[in-house]
């Protein structure tokens, strides 16, 4: 218990303040740990509450009705860089690991700089953008499954599109190593910034969002346009819209709430199916 007092703890906590979305109802235990040993003393202690792992909530839609316990990593941000590899701790921000990145002129990563979220939660779906993913640059994964603390690496981390072995299991991410190769600086500076000026053209960045909602079902359709083609861009149920900049985003226009976005992902997903014969997966994390 001497670890888990070291914890900050806040009580019906409101989710729409750590999810990118900005729609949640309370968590009634909301907790911060310090360190990787006070994350893993919470999840013994509590448990019997069934907590949920959030890092900075950029791909959940958390319930209107709020949750009993959600366990936030944001303070697990203890990064080293050796050579050409860097190793980091779950919760720290895929921007700041970008920044360091071209500091120490490692290139490989630049096709996460402008995702919001962070290493491990980019981890546990193979987060990629850009025609690169997660699973070209992690060399090793610790682990802890519930039980054990290990490390994965290679084909047992099961990555595949939008998934990994973290994802089917539920098991957590607790430090990521990732080899990069080295590059020239402004060479890696200019490529971060054209995908960043290519996101601000054809994302909704001004409107609170979840990111994109659905996983393509295969390499040729385009899930966006396929919505865009049914006449949905602008479509909206209650506060929740899709999105009129790209129809692969559900974006808060505004009090939308988490049953909003939940009814319109599921109009999408009919009307597709009905005119497309694809049923659509969302990428979003449902709690």
């Amino acid at each position: 218990m001497n670890q888990i007092s070291r914890c900050q703890f806040h009580f019906k906590e409101p989710l729409s303040a750590h999810t990118s979305i900005k729609i949640g109802g309370p968590a009634s235990i909301f907790v911060v740990p310090q360190s990787i040993d006070t994350l893993l003393c919470c999840i013994q202690q509590l448990g019997f509450l069934s907590p949920r792992i959030i890092g900075n909530g950029t791909n959940v839609i958390a319930p209107d009705e709020g949750i009993d316990c959600v366990i936030k990593t944001s303070q697990l941000t203890s990064t080293v860089v050796k050579d050409n590899a860097i190793e980091s701790e779950c919760g720290t921000p895929l921007r700041n690991l970008c920044k360091l990145a071209l500091e120490n002129e490692l290139q490989g990563l630049e096709f996460a700089w402008g995702i919001p979220g962070t290493i491990g939660g980019a981890v546990v779906m193979n987060a990629g953008a850009f025609g690169s993913q997660m699973s070209e640059i992690v060399e090793e994964v610790l682990t802890f499954d519930g039980e054990n603390i290990f490390v994965l690496k290679g084909d047992a981390l099961r990555f595949s599109y939008r998934s990994s072995v973290f994802r089917e299991k539920g098991w957590l991410v607790l430090k990521v190593k990732i080899r990069l190769k080295h590059g020239i600086k402004e060479n890696i500076r200019d490529r971060m910034r054209r995908i960043m000026k290519q996101r601000f053209e054809s994302q909704p960045l001004d409107f609170p969002s979840a990111g994109s909602v659905f996983k393509r079902p295969t390499e040729t359709f385009y899930v966006g346009k396929a919505i865009e083609d049914l006449g949905l861009k602008g479509h909206a149920i209650g506060g929740a819209e899709i999105s009129k900049k790209h129809a692969g985003f559900i974006i808060n226009r505004g009090g939308a709430t988490a049953e909003d976005v939940k009814r319109l992902i599921s109009c999408i997903q009919q009307k597709v199916y009905t005119h497309f014969g694809v049923l659509l997966e969302p990428e979003v994390v449902l709690w």
